[in-house]
């Protein structure tokens, strides 16, 4: 484990052990976790974010095929005329394809690095969305500390105090 993570685990130990020593005087301690990336998948904003997601890679996708095509059409031909072609001009042909070939990979990579960017936007607004009610309900249920389940610094966690099922809930209705 690196330090940071264990610094957190003991910084959470801490807590939790000066949590058992004060219960007595402030009141009781009260653990949750919430697994935010089942959250996320779960939702209906995160849905609604695979679906457009899913669509601009089939769009892509499509696009893709019919560009690959046409370079595989591109280099047919090439290939074919090429016995006929002088030295020199087939070789401008050849670094022709070879820079179509190149803004074609340049493309593809541009393209599916817009639809990644597009998706962590939308999931980065999700978590926000998500902290926000898990604060909310964290603050109205007198929860001291809350943990997210998927994380290496939670070992077990009992699914009585995991409420991501709740914060599911509760961000989809402030949604409609």
């Amino acid at each position: 484990m690196n330090k940071k993570k264990i610094g957190i685990m003991m910084g959470i130990f801490l807590l939790i052990e000066s949590g058992f020593t004060l219960s007595t005087a402030f009141g009781e301690l009260k653990v949750g976790c919430v697994d935010i990336q089942r959250a996320i998948n779960e939702c209906q904003a995160g849905v609604e974010a695979k679906k457009v997601i899913g669509k601009e890679m089939e769009k892509l996708q499509k696009l893709f095929a019919e560009r690959q095509k046409e370079l595989q059409t591109m280099k047919e031909a090439l290939e074919k005329q090429a016995p006929m072609m002088k030295p020199d001009v087939r070789t401008s042909k050849e670094r022709d394809f070879q820079a179509k070939v190149r803004d074609y990979q340049r493309w593809l990579e541009d393209n599916q690095k817009e639809i990644q960017q597009k998706g962590m936007e939308m999931e980065r607004t999700i978590v926000q969305g998500l902290q926000k009610v898990i604060i909310k309900i964290g603050e109205e249920e007198g929860y001291t500390l809350v943990l997210e389940k998927n994380e290496s610094i939670v070992l077990f966690s009992s699914k009585a105090i995991d409420f991501t099922d709740r914060v599911i809930k509760a961000y989809d209705a402030q949604k409609k």
